[in-house]
């Protein structure tokens, strides 16, 4: 399929190369033209006018989509593969069973007591494993922005589960 596209800076003439590039390394076309629209969307959305050599840029920033996609993966998979199954204590003991569950509803209660973009921030780079540059870009604020939420998120949440202590 030939994909015809408004040129704009010489970014749209590399598609088929860095779908190509990309089919290769992944093995997998389907996932390739997936990250060439991630890319092709990344670079759009930025200020990409100055960009001297498109080609290169493009491949770069395919590149860092690329990672970022793994890293997020192998969080995932690391989290999952240490997840505890809640349908039996690991200590086979029925109190820690029950603080367990008590503790993980207190927790979801101090979250919901927060402004939802604390609880996107915490949720998107502690459960998903996102950056806070990419917090910070999805939300459309600064990385400092971000990092307030996640203090105010944390300061919360402890003064939240403190009592839980005794």
């Amino acid at each position: 399929m030939t994909l015809k596209l408004p040129r704009r800076h010489g970014f749209f003439e590399h598609y088929e190369e860095l779908v190509g590039t990309w089919t290769r390394r992944l093995r997998n076309r389907q996932q390739a033209e997936d990250l060439a629209h991630d890319t092709f969307v990344r670079v759009l959305e930025s200020d990409s006018a100055a960009v001297q050599q498109p080609r290169a840029y493009l491949h770069q920033t395919a590149r860092n989509i690329a990672v970022d996609g793994y890293r997020r993966e192998d969080r995932r998979g690391a989290m999952e593969s240490e997840a505890i199954d809640l349908s039996e204590s690991p200590t086979g003991d029925p109190e820690h069973f029950m603080h367990a569950i008590q503790l993980a509803d207190s927790i979801e209660r101090a979250l919901t007591e927060l402004p939802v973009n604390c609880r996107k921030v915490f949720v998107w780079q502690k459960i998903e494993g996102l950056t806070q540059a990419e917090i910070a870009e999805r939300l459309g604020l600064s990385k400092n922005m971000v990092e307030k939420y996640m203090i105010r998120t944390l300061r919360h949440l402890r003064d939240r589960l403190d009592g839980l202590q005794s």
